[in-house]
């Protein structure tokens, strides 16, 4: 063979090994992790597994987290990441995996984040570091759920996508299929490859976000109509005369499309009638009645918590809604002026109304800030019953509409919700949804009459679990407020609903207006009801109006009474407003490995209470024959130092002079309580003392202190009783070892709360 001909063979097996080189060594994938906020719930992606980059500083946005490890999926992914140490405040890659519900989840505080305890939720989640297994690739899109139902056109996908591309760019890029593979994995023995599709480039990914579109905060209300008649029972005439109390049917509107809202808690009735503006319940916490940090059991029936649902789901369904507080969606009134303006011409300028449709964004109108000398969250419950009638419910909604006025809402003053309440409650609108007098008197204008009975039990027990939350505006530092507007007398009880809204730190005021006279009392569902229901007895919560026509003379009287926040007494709780001393025996026989047992039950106590100088304070005294105090009241005023301080403290050992160490507490720690707590001490010992404690513990008790004593092993049953506040058996408590007090930690909480909540409210 010639060397022609050799290096001809040489030279195209040379250009053929070059030409396969690059398909011969694949390229390595890369991995693009999408960004989330801090508030974004494992719930709301629709992905068995997921990986996704947490910013930095969510801890101090404190969305809510529940569970240990294992957390329910409403839980913030973020804080349950910095929660389980995968990553720290400054952010960092997460990895998501799903898992199925749980009976129960357990609470605790860990790195900063106070995790909550939840029973009975439909799925859970687990966090590991943001560092995937080799061959295993995360989408990079994340999938929400929607459960809003297909309506109209139900050929195209209506999946929602969150990805870390711009709207700018995303034009430019091929977006993925929605229906993304679980991560793949590589092993030895076989390969699962992922089946990946390519969609072509669109940038309608993000258009929800774009300027003119309003957010679902703001949609417009989907509106019910009436039955053709009132009901005729009896039950909701309440004696008045017929001209007065003759049933109403509210005038039918067109211009709103019927659609159905079915609430998950109780059974809907065949119609409703007036304003329906379902709340976005994903961002809801949910009703968890009290949350304990250990050994909570919680009957799962109890709690009825509102699954979640996309912010998506609530959008107006109709092009011809529009919300009050929008200027873009305001209606374009037809008059014989009307004309065709160019887009670029002033229609405010020229008298003449425009049609051409503005999609340019609007700088948003900065909210007045309101009287900062009353800042409160108030939930208005108006009276939509059937017995008001038409004309009344109109000076009702006056009424509201004058108190927005004086009370100059705004973001640094007070902020106004209105319940309208019939057979159910329904939110007209949350806290947070107008941030202005003028907005809001324009919403409350076009409320509609809702119909039914004066169910008022049924709406105060519906503001206390659902209302009064983050997710509708409740802002925490300001006192919360329900007005009660009721016609005549409510047709259902309230003393119940109105004590459990106490317990949670509601101030509850009545506005009766044309209340039972003696002849009509009979007719009552449950007499005092006025007394039952408000923050106190004391007239100051109270509001009796003789005359519908007279009830604009109320505006001015109530609304000094709620901006006087020194007298909303009821904004403290069990929780709350306490002095707490604990005075711990460090005696030679109680040993090391003990006392860090008893300094563990001393913070498992102490997690379940608000820690502030303004809220719980707690102190400590460690005992032997001598006395030393750890820390005194306020000198940790937040929880997590408090937290520290407790387990920092040393063992002491020595005797046992509990009766010294009462008194010491007395003098270093009980005279310097602030007068509006309450003072709590709490005495934990293993023996008998050397020194009498009868004496101490009458001059304690004399000065109002609650005393507990807790008894440990060889600890005297009478001299448990002689220190613990009457009755014995509510406040005295024996354990036969130290590890066995772990079990009395509910029972003390509960008992604090309980003595709390029976005090007199006069």
């Amino acid at each position: 063979m010639s060397k022609a001909t050799l290096s001809a063979i040489f030279i195209a097996l040379l250009l053929m090994s070059s030409a396969a080189k690059p398909n011969g060594k694949s390229k390595k994938a890369k991995q693009v992790v999408p960004a989330v906020d801090c508030d974004m719930r494992a719930g709301k992606v629709n992905l068995p597994e997921f990986m996704v980059k947490c910013p930095a500083n969510c801890r101090e946005t404190k969305e809510k987290v529940y569970g240990t490890a294992v957390f329910a999926s409403i839980s913030s992914i973020c804080n349950a990441a910095i929660h389980s140490g995968v990553i720290t405040n400054s952010g960092g890659k997460v990895i998501v995996a799903k898992t199925a519900g749980q009976a129960i989840y357990k609470g605790s505080f860990a790195n900063g984040v106070r995790s909550l305890s939840l029973p009975n939720w439909r799925e859970s989640f687990s966090v590991s570091v943001g560092k995937p297994k080799k061959g295993v690739i995360y989408p990079s899109t994340l999938v929400f759920v929607t459960s809003r139902p297909t309506t109209g056109k139900t050929a195209e996908s209506k999946e929602l996508l969150y990805t870390t591309a711009s709207p700018v760019t995303e034009a430019a890029e091929a977006e993925p299929s929605t229906t993304t593979s679980p991560p793949t994995t590589t092993t030895p023995a076989t390969t699962t490859t992922p089946t990946t599709t390519s969609a072509k480039p669109r940038a309608t990914v993000h258009r929800v976000r774009e300027a003119g579109v309003q957010r679902p905060e703001t949609s417009g209300t989907v509106r019910r109509q009436p039955p053709p008649s009132a009901p005729a029972s009896g039950a909701f005439s309440r004696g008045h005369p017929p001209s007065e109390r003759k049933q109403h049917t509210p005038q039918s509107n067109p211009v709103f499309a019927r659609r159905d809202w079915t609430h998950p808690a109780y059974s809907r009735p065949d119609w409703f009638s007036g304003s329906r503006r379902p709340t976005d319940s994903s961002q809801s916490v949910p009703n968890t009645g009290y949350k304990w940090s250990r050994m909570s059991t919680g009957d799962p029936a109890v709690f009825d918590p509102v699954p979640d649902r996309t912010e998506y789901e609530h959008w107006p369904h109709n092009s011809q809604q529009f919300s009050p507080e929008s200027e873009e969606n305001k209606p374009v009134p037809e008059t014989s002026h009307t004309r065709e303006t160019p887009a670029e011409s002033n229609p405010f300028e020229s008298g003449f109304t425009s049609r051409v449709i503005d999609t340019t964004a609007r700088a948003p109108e900065v909210p007045s800030q309101g009287d900062p000398n009353c800042k409160v969250d108030m939930a208005f419950l108006m009276d939509g019953s059937w017995s008001i009638g038409k004309r009344r419910f109109k000076i009702q909604k006056d009424f509201l509409a004058e108190v927005s006025q004086a009370l100059n809402v705004g973001v640094a003053g007070a902020m106004m919700g209105i319940i309208q309440y019939g057979d159910d409650p329904v939110t007209e609108f949350s806290l947070k949804q107008f941030s202005s007098s003028k907005d809001l008197k324009t919403a409350i204008s076009k409320i509609v009459q809702k119909g039914g009975p004066s169910h008022v039990g049924k709406a105060l027990s519906y503001i206390n679990k659902q209302f009064f939350s983050d997710a509708n505006g409740n802002r925490g530092g300001a006192p919360n407020v329900a007005v009660v507007l009721v016609d005549g007398w409510p047709t259902d009880r309230v003393e119940e609903a109105s004590r459990l809204a106490r317990e949670s730190g509601i101030n509850i005021f009545f506005v009766t207006i044309e209340g039972p006279d003696d002849n009509e009392k009979q007719n009552v569902v449950e007499s005092n009801f006025v007394d039952k229901a408000v923050c106190r007895t004391n007239g100051f919560f109270s509001l009796p109006i003789a005359s519908w026509f007279a009830l604009r003379k109320a505006v001015q009287p109530l609304v000094k009474r709620v901006c006087d926040t020194d007298r909303l007494v009821c904004s403290k709780t069990c929780l709350n407003a306490n002095d707490i001393a604990f005075v711990i025996d460090g005696s030679s026989s109680v040993g090391t490995g003990n006392f860090r047992t008893v300094l563990q039950f001393v913070a498992n106590v102490t997690r379940e209470f608000e820690i502030s100088d303004t809220d719980t304070r707690v102190g400590i005294v460690q005992y032997t024959y001598e006395q030393r105090l750890e820390f005194a009241f306020g000198q940790h005023n937040n929880k997590a130092d408090l937290l520290n301080a407790i387990k920092r403290i040393n063992y002491w050992s020595g005797g046992t002079s509990t009766g010294a160490a009462i008194t010491y507490a007395a003098d270093q720690l009980f005279s310097k309580s602030k007068p509006n707590k309450r003072k709590i001490m709490i005495v934990i010992t293993d023996g008998r003392s050397y020194d009498d404690v009868r004496a101490p513990a009458l001059a304690v008790h004399r000065t109002g202190v609650i005393a507990y004593s807790i008894g440990i092993a060889w600890a005297a049953q009478d001299e448990l009783e002689y220190i613990a506040t009457d009755p014995d058996r509510e406040h005295s408590f024996f354990v036969d070892e130290f590890d066995n007090l772990y079990k009395y930690v509910s029972k003390i909480i509960h008992n604090i709360c309980n003595e709390f909540n029976s005090q007199p409210r006069n």
